[in-house]
């Protein structure tokens, strides 16, 4: 049995650094998000003192150069055909995204095992929906604690920390989900911004006490695995927008639809842009005066710099968040399922008139005031560190 597996506890400090292991994926299917999320912890680990290390398995559409070139040292998981059977959890259940995984989820613990047997890890860090409590237990003997990143509440794990930084969640969401001593941190009060948020978001509030629509971008995920991003600009090209308004998309080096893109962008009647593995994304949205992006963590990120912004709901995961922005005002959320284009030539006249992008910077502002107040201590660095 894998849980019978033990490995010595080497030292995992390198002098008085602690070492910090992620276990998490990219791929077209999955996106990119989960490695994104993990990296902005990883940055903040680090200039705290830590040493942050990735365990991906080699998808297409992973981004374990990416990860590299961010500074990390990364250990690759070997991509698997797709014909690997996914193997029933203890009990005879699985994650509801097990296949995600790509193997079974005992091939996955050992092959996990095997990178970190001389790397026993202070903490390890899962971000991904295929796994639960009979992998996370599986790899307890090469780490000391283990630390959860979820936004489903869907499935059992064996965890020492969980984070769901989804707006509108509460501990109560995984009630019986996780071991009672479990420290749990839910809710927007706990989000990580990157440090360029926080440089660029003064100046990025300043830019916009005259309302105006000279700049509008687009950034529907890194993978747009709906090709969303076409979507849109199909419906901003028939658009009346003004003349002079320059458009900039935003795309990930992965996504199978880039050249696609590039094409309709060519052709649209305004100045347009296209952005590849933008590395600078706080400075392209405080350059902008409307965002049309994907739910999520993005949505949120443009409030963060009190940039106006339209929500596209791609995703389930992404439906709670998107309301509560929608609820408290911050952003207009749309949730229509593959009509995208009639959504925005519903919404769009109205969301950008002057005087409705100023009612949503001021939400913004508001917003993030109330939340900044909540998120002075949340501990959740301190807990780990």
């Amino acid at each position: 049995m894998l849980r019978e597996c033990q490995f010595e506890k080497l030292t995992s400090r390198q002098g008085n650094r602690l070492r910090i292991v992620f276990r998490v994926d990219a791929s077209l299917e999955i996106g990119t998000g989960h490695v994104m999320r993990c990296l902005t912890l990883a940055d903040v680990l680090c200039a705290r003192g830590a040493t942050c290390l990735f365990v991906c398995r080699a998808h297409p559409g992973n981004l374990l150069n990416s990860i590299h070139q961010r500074g990390y040292e990364t250990l690759s998981l070997p991509k698997i055909g797709e014909g690997a059977g996914v193997a029933q959890g203890t009990g005879g259940t699985q994650p509801r995204h097990a296949a995600w995984v790509g193997v079974d989820w005992t091939t996955d613990a050992r092959q996990t095992l095997a990178l970190m047997k001389d790397k026993f890890a202070d903490w390890l860090i899962i971000d991904h929906y295929g796994l639960d409590w009979c992998w996370e237990g599986v790899l307890r003997p090469v780490s000391a604690r283990i630390m959860v990143i979820d936004d489903l509440a869907d499935r059992r794990h064996d965890c020492d920390v969980l984070l769901d930084q989804g707006l509108g969640r509460s501990a109560l969401d995984y009630e019986g989900l996780v071991p009672s001593a479990c420290k749990i941190f839910a809710g927007a009060d706990h989000v990580l911004f990157r440090p360029e948020f926080h440089t660029l978001r003064e100046e990025s509030y300043a830019r916009r006490k005259i309302p105006r629509l000279r700049n509008l971008l687009v950034t529907m995920g890194g993978v747009d695995a709906f090709n969303a991003t076409t979507a849109v600009l199909e419906v901003l090209g028939d658009f009346p927008l003004p003349p002079e308004c320059r458009i900039t998309v935003v795309m990930g080096l992965n996504s199978i639809w880039l050249e696609q893109v590039r094409d309709r962008a060519e052709n649209l009647p305004y100045a347009t842009q296209v952005l590849v593995d933008v590395q600078n994304m706080a400075e392209v949205m405080a350059a902008n005066d409307f965002a049309i992006t994907a739910a999520g963590i993005t949505a949120l990120e443009c409030c963060f710099l009190g940039l106006p912004t339209l929500a596209v709901v791609l995703a389930d995961n992404q439906r709670r968040g998107a309301k509560a922005l929608h609820d408290a005002g911050v952003v207009e959320a749309l949730d229509v399922g593959d009509s995208i284009g009639e959504g925005l030539h519903a919404k769009l006249p109205h969301l950008l008139r002057s005087e409705k992008l100023e009612k949503m910077q001021r939400a913004c502002s508001d917003f993030m005031r109330e939340l900044d107040d909540r998120r002075g201590n949340t501990g959740l660095i301190d807990a780990l560190l």
